[in-house]
């Protein structure tokens, strides 16, 4: 008979293995369960931001103050270089839009922007095009490296008593109305609580067993330059983002019923051209977003990586000409940019820790936050985010 856990986490992206960091740091016996032996999803290929000037709301300008806080130690609790620093972020102002008025779209984030005219944007990166840009927003930012923060909570968690196996779960398990486990491809897993950590996989997972979930994916795409003589001072994304207007358009009422049916395209695909660079110098740039209903949906790659460059060319010359590899994964996200965090409604032993827009700044806060209310019962932010507003 198979081993019983405290805690059967499924997904062992950023979310996965720092919540079972914390929940084994908390004292439970847990067990980690990711599909691919290298990573594959979005933690592989984020960009690795931590946009702690972002929070608009109590709630999320208190995680945001948490969240750096938290990263500016981080490397020293895990005991394994995150690769945290802290750098300018600018968001470039297309020619068409006004910059006094693009400026005000961020005038309720805990950081005031600092507007910049073209000469100021170009000085402080000077792989930017003059001619392309009207100007860019400035703010304090940070950066991590997203596999290296993985493998420092991933070692610290192993080091705590912590269980990894790599195997896909295919389906719950059931004692009567409970939730006791997990069935793989190879065996299967009891524990006391199951908790779904499987980002834009989530949703499918759920459904196999008609439990209604609002939470979404997109399709991102980008460009991995391995190392380049290039060097970026900044991390470069543009202030009007198409991905967030897609996700609104793709994830009201209207729009939900659509998401259950196989091969769709619900919106055209979206580019936000930016890029960013990491202190090893690779460098990552796109971003390229579809929102096909097909999680496994084939997409022509020669096509994507295409408008992809043509995009960064214009904002960044020297970058978008760079020789690099075209990957693609699943990007999971809700209807107002919050996770899901908290027990599935009327399924008892079930969890979701999911649906994170901004991974980096948001999971270290609440990873600690949701691990002492599962073991404790109490956290005052936690219900905030609880799962009731996205059921059907």
């Amino acid at each position: 008979m198979s081993k019983h856990y405290d805690w059967i986490v499924v997904g062992g992206g950023i979310t996965g293995v720092a919540l079972s960091y914390e929940l084994q740091r908390s004292g439970g016996k847990v067990l980690l369960l990711e599909a691919h032996p290298i990573p594959q999803g979005a933690t592989r290929y984020s960009y690795g931001g931590i946009p702690y000037w972002s929070g608009t709301t109590p709630l999320t300008r208190q995680l945001c103050e948490e969240s750096i806080t938290i990263h500016r130690q981080l490397s020293a609790e895990l005991e394994m270089d995150t690769e945290f620093r802290e750098l300018p972020l600018l968001l470039t102002i297309d020619l068409l839009d006004d910059p006094v008025a693009m400026a005000s779209h961020y005038g309720n984030c805990t950081q005031s922007p600092l507007l910049l005219g073209v000469s100021s944007a170009c000085a402080l990166e000077p792989l930017l095009n003059p001619k392309a840009i009207n100007g860019a927003i400035k703010f304090d930012h940070a950066q991590v490296n997203p596999l290296s923060l993985l493998h420092a909570y991933g070692q610290a968690w192993q080091r705590l008593g912590g269980e990894y196996i790599c195997d896909r779960v295919l389906t719950l398990r059931y004692d009567h109305k409970r939730i006791v486990g997990v069935n793989t491809r190879t065996d299967y897993y009891t524990g006391a609580g199951v908790i779904i950590c499987a980002g834009g996989y989530t949703r499918g997972l759920l459904a196999q067993h008609q439990i209604p979930c609002r939470i979404y994916f997109t399709h991102a795409e980008l460009i991995e330059v391995p190392s380049a003589d290039a060097q970026l001072q900044t991390m470069v994304l543009p202030a009007h983002t198409k991905r967030e207007e897609l996700e609104a358009s793709c994830s009201n009422l209207i729009a939900d019923q659509n998401w259950d049916a196989v091969g769709l395209e619900l919106m055209p695909a979206s580019i936000d051209a930016g890029a960013v660079q990491f202190r090893d110098g690779t460098i990552r740039m796109g971003q390229l977003s579809r929102v096909l209903t097909d999680p496994d949906a084939t997409i022509d790659r020669e096509q994507s990586e295409s408008q992809i460059r043509r995009a960064v060319e214009r904002i960044l010359p020297t970058i978008g000409r760079l020789k690099g590899n075209w990957y693609h994964c699943l990007v999971a996200f809700t209807c107002d940019g919050l996770p899901l965090v908290g027990q599935v409604p009327h399924q008892s032993g079930l969890y979701v820790f999911s649906g994170f827009t901004s991974p980096m700044v948001y999971v270290p806060p609440l990873a600690k936050r949701f691990a002492h209310f599962l073991t404790h019962g109490q956290d005052p932010l936690i219900p905030q985010l609880a799962l009731d507003r996205y059921m059907n």
